[in-house]
């Protein structure tokens, strides 16, 4: 794969704004045939935290394409999935991948722009979602505050080291997984944390101090799903990486 730029295209989005000052945004990314829509729970769920009322949260769109793997059924989706049943990293729609993370990084671009610094952002997705989590957190031109990965697993295999900017692989990252998941298979999500370790580096979080860096696994008995207990572990998760401001001020204190 060669390293090929695409311009970015502007994404419908759902967008739920800070309830408080806006020092924080969360873009979390749905999987194929959904929208961001699906996930407004998130904002729902943390917004009832009176520590998180300073996170803005968007929820993006993908574009409708055609899916191979669906005999060319045309559906909301992040790239065009070649085959279901094949493992293999690189099987993958290259190009559709690299035109997603340039409209998807775009979005955090905004955000900079707008005045939130890149360590404020936190970028996520669940399953088709997650691969580009990966692929753009890993790919950022500025570190980011965190990544989270839902049900996912690591696309275009070695050739992520084209696009890999090195400093981003000591982001934090929560990884979820469900150990019971017959579509992204908790074996692929493992091989996938595995093989991003051996090639690049990536290191286990502190389970004390996750917001320092590195990957925080959590298994849960699941399918392809998110559950409660899921949820409830990235909320804590995200506190420790976005903390608010009463927080904000002991830590300078």
């Amino acid at each position: 794969m060669a390293r090929v730029t695409f311009t970015p295209q502007p994404l419908e989005m759902l967008t739920v704004p800070a309830r408080e000052k806006h020092t924080a945004t969360l873009i979390f990314v749905h999987g194929l045939g959904d929208s961001g829509h699906s996930w407004q729970r998130i904002a729902d769920s943390f917004n009832r935290d009176p520590t998180m009322q300073h996170i803005k949260y968007i929820f993006p769109h993908a574009p409708v394409m055609a899916i191979t793997a669906n005999f060319g059924m045309r559906m909301p989706a992040w790239y065009d999935v070649l085959s279901f049943k094949s493992t293999a990293p690189e099987d993958n729609d290259d190009f559709g991948m690299l035109r997603s993370i340039a409209s998807l990084g775009a979005l955090v671009d905004a955000e900079i722009n707008a005045g939130i610094a890149p360590e404020r952002i936190i970028f996520g997705g669940f399953s088709q979602g997650a691969a580009m989590t990966l692929l753009t957190g890993l790919s950022c031109e500025r570190k980011l505050g965190g990544l989270i990965v839902l049900s996912g697993r690591l696309r275009l295999g070695k050739k992520v080291k084209l696009l890999l900017q090195a400093r981003n692989i000591t982001t934090p990252i929560f990884w979820g997984h469900g150990r019971n998941d017959p579509l992204v298979t908790y074996e692929m999500g493992m091989w996938s944390i595995q093989f991003m370790k051996t090639e690049y580096g990536l290191m286990d979080a502190d389970p004390l101090a996750p917001e320092k860096g590195g990957v925080a696994l959590h298994i849960y008995d699941a399918v392809h799903s998110v559950p409660d207990q899921e949820l409830d572990d990235v909320k804590a998760w995200v506190k420790r990486v976005l903390p608010g401001p009463a927080r904000d001020a002991c830590v300078s204190a």
